[in-house]
């Protein structure tokens, strides 16, 4: 589709009320899969972690993963759910060559959590609660790579290969109700919401939520409907959006291109899309299937799943500080206006503060030292702040050998470059870098002569009693020890020598 094809953004919100339904699919980082003891680890050779089990051949029967359904349990206390006291598990029944069984083990109609909520904090502090409709377990899909061609993709591939070790991964899938009346900032709210649900599976600790290595994919439901009428429009589902950023497009472009054929006349199919990130455009995948189609029925090889009121307590109990009680102690401990604790989690920097403080720093010197020059080195390299090769353990020395008297501020930066570039610990590029501030008195006075007689002017007016002449003095002796001096030393040493 070509930008002539799609509508205005500002004319969309206008004419339509945009509707959407999020689903996420959670790779849990158990040791083993779902219903068998092969490894759950990324990655390997293809087909290494593999069995009869996960590879439904004849006469193999599974066995649910018990820490599975605990993390389940814990993640649907975790989104506020009901947790159903019975549930069991379901064939979903359809042919890909990524399914070995023909059928993947999931829950139908019976999942283990249900009628839950998440709160979702915009940019701007808005909260916007998202509605649960259910949380299920199911397993993962082996992955196909389709090898010629151009897209990646099967159209055009001269063949494909199949690597199973994937298939079997125990998959929580978190099922949004319908989400209405946000209006321009429904894009918005797609990203918030998934950037949300990641920080709290990372605090439950029950997957390592990697985006990047499908770990943590989101479909993404889009409708829309005229202003004013009573029924949805016709959804498309955007398939496995891999990235916070590439939410927000696709829901963005499809609202666009929607509203383009709704407003020529034409109809939305029902359909699976993919996500095309170099251009940030959709396109169609295949024809989407109903509940029919896929012929549910409960897995006869499986017994139901019976959580205890008593068990479901007790896993209550595990559950960690989670994101949004955090930022408000945060909030209070660190004493952040709304607009501060706002910048720090959008540039996921709380983690890296609060760790930082934990390693003795000061709160406020951490979070200057991660907002500011730590997050300029980040921008510079393209990457996310906790991506930087630098520890909060480092920074807090960094900053400790600031308030020791060792380093200036300008030496810390030139010592956290130096950890960024693979160096070492922050003491040890002090020492082969000579980064150490110059203490010795002897020298600061020989370096505040030889500025002084450079400058008979400047030193004049000191001795007049004009003091503020004397950061000019200062500046030279910083220039001549490679800003390696105590500047307030400095300045007390120009004041002296001028008696002044």
């Amino acid at each position: 589709m070509t930008t002539a094809e799609l509508m205005d953004y500002a004319e969309v919100i206008t004419r339509f009320d945009p509707v959407l339904g999020l689903e996420v699919h959670v790779e849990l980082s158990t040791a083993t899969k779902m219903f068998c003891g092969c490894s759950n680890k990324f990655g390997g050779e293809p087909n290494t972690h593999v069995c009869p089990t996960c590879l439904g051949l004849p006469g193999s029967l599974p066995v649910v993963n018990a820490v599975a359904v605990e993390s389940a349990i814990r993640i649907g206390l975790a989104l506020n759910c009901e947790i159903a006291p019975w549930c069991r598990f379901a064939r979903k029944n359809y042919f890909y060559p990524d399914m070995p069984k023909n059928f993947q083990t999931s829950q139908y109609d019976e999942p283990i959590a249900f009628n839950g909520y998440l709160d979702v904090t915009l940019d701007d502090g808005e909260v916007v609660r998202v509605q649960i409709e259910r949380a299920h377990m199911e397993e993962d899909t082996g992955k196909s790579l389709h090898v010629g061609g151009t897209s990646g993709r099967i159209h055009g591939a001269e063949h494909s290969l199949l690597d199973y070790n994937r298939a079997g991964v125990p998959l929580i899938e978190i099922v949004t109700k319908t989400i209405e009346g946000t209006g321009e900032r429904a894009p918005e709210v797609a990203r918030a919401y998934v950037s949300t649900l990641r920080d709290l599976l990372q605090a439950l600790d029950v997957s390592d939520v990697r985006m990047d290595q499908g770990s943590l994919r989101c479909d993404a439901n889009v409708s829309l409907m005229e202003r004013g009428a009573a029924e949805f429009g016709t959804r498309t589902e955007t398939k496995n959006v891999n990235s916070l950023r590439s939410v927000e497009r696709a829901v963005r472009f499809e609202m666009t291109r929607q509203a383009a054929i709704l407003a020529a006349g034409g109809s939305i199919l029902q359909e699976t899309r993919h996500f095309e990130e170099a251009s940030g455009t959709t396109r169609a995948g295949r024809r989407k299937e109903t509940s029919e189609d896929y012929r549910y029925f409960p897995e006869p090889d499986l017994v139901p799943i019976a959580p205890s009121a008593d068990w479901v307590e007790e896993l209550r109990g595990t559950l960690p500080e989670l994101p949004a009680e955090r930022r408000k102690r945060v909030q209070a401990d660190w004493s952040l206006t709304d607009l501060e604790l706002r910048d720090l989690v959008n540039a996921g920097a709380i983690d890296l503060v609060a760790a930082t403080a934990d390693a003795g720093a000061p709160p406020a010197e951490a979070r200057s030292w991660w907002m500011s020059y730590l997050s300029q080195q980040a921008n510079t390299r393209g990457v996310d702040l906790g991506a930087l090769p630098i520890t909060p353990g480092q920074v807090a020395r960094v900053i400790a050998l600031v308030a020791d008297g060792a380093l200036t501020n300008k030496l810390a930066r030139d010592v956290v470059d130096g950890v960024l570039a693979g160096e070492g610990e922050p003491d040890h590029v002090v020492e082969t870098r000579g980064l150490k501030v110059v203490s010795d008195d002897s020298a600061l006075y020989a370096a505040v002569d030889e500025a002084l007689a450079a400058n008979p002017d400047v030193a004049t007016k000191i001795r007049e009693g004009k003091h503020a002449a004397a950061g000019a003095i200062v500046g030279a002796v910083m220039k001549a020890t490679q800003g390696q001096a105590d500047a307030k030393r400095v300045r007390e040493l120009i004041l002296t020598r001028c008696g002044a």
